[in-house]
C-alpha cells in the first residue's frame, strides 16, 4: 500500500475519543478491504454514533454480550453484526476501552475496486447505490461476522483498514435523527453525512415490523 498521507491508516488514538467527534470525522475517510480477488477501497460518506450506557439505540445499552463484546475495546476494531435474518452492517469502535461505544458505517462512495464490488451488489442500478445503505455498504465490502474484532488500524496485511482520506470540510457536514430508530434513542441527531452527496442514504423514520398472523 502506498504510503502517502492520505493512504496512512488511521492511528488508535483517533478512534480513542468521544464517539461524537469520531462519527463526523470519519467523513471523507476510506475503508480499504481486501478480498482474494483484490482490494475494494470506499470514501466514507455517511455515518451514526451510538453512545453505549448513554444511547438506548445502541447493542450495548444494557451491558456486554456474546454478540456486542467488541464494542467495549479496544478502539479501533471492527464491530459487525447479523440483522433481520439476511443482512450484516459494520462499525468501527470509538472511545476508551470498557466503555462500549462505535460508528455504524451506513454509506460511502466506491472509489477502487468497483467491478469487484457490482459483482456483489448486482441489483445496484448506478455506481452510486452500490454502498447506499449499511447493508448495501457491507455487501459491497464482502464484510460478514468473520470480520468482527478485525483491527481497522493495523497495518500491514490486514482483511480491513481506515485510512486517513480527506477530511470534509466542517461547512459540508450536515447531521440529524439516526435513521430507524425507535423509541428513546430515536430523538438523537447523530447521524452525519454529507451535503448533496449522491452516495448518501434517504432518511427513514423507524417502521414497527408487522407481526405474522
Amino acid at each position: 500500500m502506498i504510503a502517502t498521507p492520505d493512504r496512512t491508516p488511521l492511528p488508535r488514538p483517533f478512534f480513542d475519543r468521544s464517539v461524537l467527534e469520531v462519527a463526523p470525522d470519519l467523513l471523507g475517510r476510506v475503508i480499504v478491504r481486501s478480498t482474494p480477488d483484490g482490494p475494494i477501497a470506499l470514501r466514507l460518506t455517511e455515518v451514526e454514533a451510538y453512545d453505549g450506557p448513554n444511547d438506548p439505540g445502541s447493542h450495548a445499552y444494557r451491558g456486554r454480550t456474546a454478540r456486542n463484546g467488541v464494542m467495549f475495546g479496544p478502539p479501533g476494531h471492527v464491530y459487525v453484526y447479523f440483522t433481520y435474518g439476511m443482512w450484516h452492517c459494520m462499525n468501527l469502535v470509538c472511545g476508551p476501552e470498557g466503555r462500549a461505544a462505535g460508528v455504524l458505517l451506513r454509506a460511502g462512495e466506491i472509489v477502487e475496486g468497483a467491478e469487484l464490488a457490482r459483482k456483489r451488489r448486482a441489483s445496484a442500478r448506478s455506481d452510486r447505490e452500490l454502498a447506499k445503505g449499511p447493508a448495501r455498504l457491507a455487501t459491497a465490502l464482502d464484510v460478514d461476522r468473520a470480520l468482527d474484532g478485525a483491527d481497522a488500524c493495523a497495518t500491514g496485511d490486514q482483511p480491513l483498514t481506515a485510512l486517513t482520506g480527506t477530511p470534509v470540510e466542517a461547512d459540508r457536514v450536515r447531521n440529524g435523527p439516526r435513521t430507524g430508530v425507535a423509541g428513546d434513542g430515536a430523538v438523537h441527531p447523530w447521524r452525519f453525512w454529507i451535503a448533496d452527496d449522491p452516495t448518501v442514504s434517504p432518511y427513514r423514520a423507524h417502521a414497527p415490523r408487522r407481526r405474522r398472523s
